[in-house]
């Protein structure tokens, strides 16, 4: 046990091993994704995530320490979702043609999306921190993050409901554009996008490059709106209890 516990520190001494751990789970989970018909609602990001929890499970891994030697992919995330600008530019032409109903539709959907999730946490006794944790859950992890800080929130717990968030957006908005015969890729995409964050925007680009686009637009514009009126709206109803209370 001695020796497996110093192996184990060694390895985790190095950001490598972290790296490493995640790839091999992404491999995995990519690899039983394609085995079984690559189904929307298990998508290779779930299956990886559950194969990356047993793995550190069944090494014995803190969570604490594997997530600050995954660190490194996490820097990756703001350069790979800066590069989704490039297929928006490709479909700036389709863009400009719907930007009234987008406009009006991108606010009320991304309010929306934080206060349902509030609204039932809120409703199963769940504190301030937990709150906190879950308000920017439908924003890309970028962005995401330093929403939570600001707010006081867990970032284990927001990666949690990020997970979840996008998994069950790919779900609900599949299922609905077939039950309401929606065939639009782009309105599929910034729906895809908005509720789904990364997640939603990989499975648009599955269906065609215009869904993708739209779903950057999408994910990229819910980021932008939620980082700029969530941590306001967060003080000024702090503030408003606190009045209340007091």
């Amino acid at each position: 046990m001695p020796q497996i516990e110093s192996l184990r520190d060694t390895l985790l001494a190095t950001p490598l091993f972290a790296v490493a751990l995640t790839l091999t789970a992404y491999l995995l989970g990519m690899g039983l994704f394609r085995r079984l018909g690559q189904p929307t609602w298990l998508p290779a990001i779930l299956i990886a995530a559950v194969f990356l929890a047993a793995l550190l499970a069944l090494s014995g891994i803190p969570y604490p320490e594997y997530r600050e030697g995954a660190n490194w992919l996490t820097i990756l995330l703001g350069p790979a979702t800066v590069a989704l600008g490039m297929p928006l530019y490709q479909q700036l032409p389709r863009i400009r043609e719907l930007w009234r109903p987008l406009v009006v539709s991108l606010p009320l959907a991304a309010s929306l999306a934080v206060l349902y999730a509030l609204g039932i946490a809120w409703l199963m006794g769940a504190s301030q921190p937990i709150l906190a944790s879950l308000a920017a859950k439908s924003v890309t992890a970028p962005i995401a993050i330093g929403i939570t800080q600001q707010l006081g929130g867990s970032i284990a717990l927001l990666m949690g409901g990020l997970l979840v968030t996008g998994v069950a957006a790919i779900a609900f908005v599949s299922l609905l554009a077939r039950w309401m015969k929606i065939k639009d890729e782009r309105i599929i995409g910034f729906a895809l996008g908005l509720n789904g964050h990364a997640i939603g925007t990989v499975r648009a680009f599955e269906i065609s490059p215009t869904a993708g686009a739209f779903a950057s637009l999408g994910m990229s514009l819910t980021g932008i709106f939620t980082a700029l009126l969530l941590p306001l709206a967060w003080r000024l109803v702090g503030v408003i209890g606190m009045s209340v209370t007091s």
